[in-house]
C-alpha cells in the first residue's frame, strides 16, 4: 500500500494543505503508516499532481509563507476508487496496514463492497490459522554462539501465543461487524449502527 492511496482518500474527504495532510498521518492515520515525514507528503503530493491525480490552489498570507490548498481531480477519485474497491490480497501479516486503510475510507464504499472487503479478509486469516496455529515451532539449533535454548523457547512461545491472541481477536471484532452490516437496515445512521455494534458485544 502506498501513501499515495492514503493521501487520496483525505483529499477525497476535503481539500487539505501539505501541513493538514501531516498532521492527518501523525493523528487518525498513525495507524496506517509508521512515521510519515512532512518531505514524503511533499514528494507524494508532487508525484500526485504530475500524474493529474490532483491539484492545488495558492492562498497567499502576508508575513508568512503561502498557503497551498491540494484538491483532488477526477481522475484521482478514479485511482483512488479502483484501489479502495478493487481486488484485495491480503498481506501475510494481518498487522499490515492495507486492510486497516481502506476500512479507513469506509464511507466511500457500499455496504455490499464493504462486506466483500471483510470476507476476504475473514476467509484469508481462518486459513492462515488453521494452516499455522498448530505447526511444529521447533527449530533445529548449530549455533556458533552461545545460545540459550530454553529462553529462546520461552520467548518463541510468548510470541505464538500473543500473535494467537492478536488475530483470534481480530476475527472476531470482524464477525462482529460483519453481523452488524448484515443485519442493520439499509439507510440506518451512525448512532444506530454503534448502538448494534455495541449490542452484539
Amino acid at each position: 500500500m502506498k501513501l499515495e492511496s492514503i493521501l487520496l482518500g483525505v483529499l477525497a474527504r476535503h481539500p487539505s494543505t501539505g501541513y493538514d495532510l501531516k498532521k492527518y498521518m501523525d493523528t487518525h492515520g498513525r495507524f496506517l503508516r509508521s512515521n510519515t515525514q512532512m518531505s514524503q507528503v511533499y514528494r507524494a503530493l508532487g508525484k500526485m499532481e504530475s500524474s493529474g491525480w490532483v491539484t492545488h490552489t495558492v492562498q497567499r498570507r502576508a508575513g508568512a509563507t503561502d498557503a497551498k490548498t491540494y484538491r483532488i481531480t477526477d481522475e484521482g477519485m478514479t485511482v483512488f476508487l479502483d484501489w479502495l474497491t478493487g481486488p484485495y490480497s491480503p498481506p501475510t501479516r494481518f498487522q499490515d496496514p492495507d486492510f486497516g486503510a481502506r476500512l479507513a475510507f469506509a464511507g466511500f464504499m457500499t455496504r455490499e463492497q464493504l462486506l466483500r472487503l471483510i470476507d476476504t479478509e475473514l476467509t484469508t486469516r481462518r486459513a492462515e490459522v488453521a494452516r499455522y496455529r498448530f505447526r511444529d515451532r521447533r527449530e533445529p539449533v548449530d549455533a556458533r554462539a552461545p545460545f540459550d535454548e530454553n529462553l529462546a523457547t520461552l520467548v518463541g512461545e510468548w510470541a505464538h501465543e500473543s500473535g494467537a491472541q492478536a488475530i483470534d481477536a481480530h476475527l472476531e471484532r470482524l464477525e462482529m461487524l460483519r453481523r452488524v452490516l448484515l443485519d442493520a437496515p439499509e439507510g440506518a445512521v451512525a448512532p444506530d449502527l454503534l448502538a448494534r455494534l455495541h449490542d452484539v458485544r
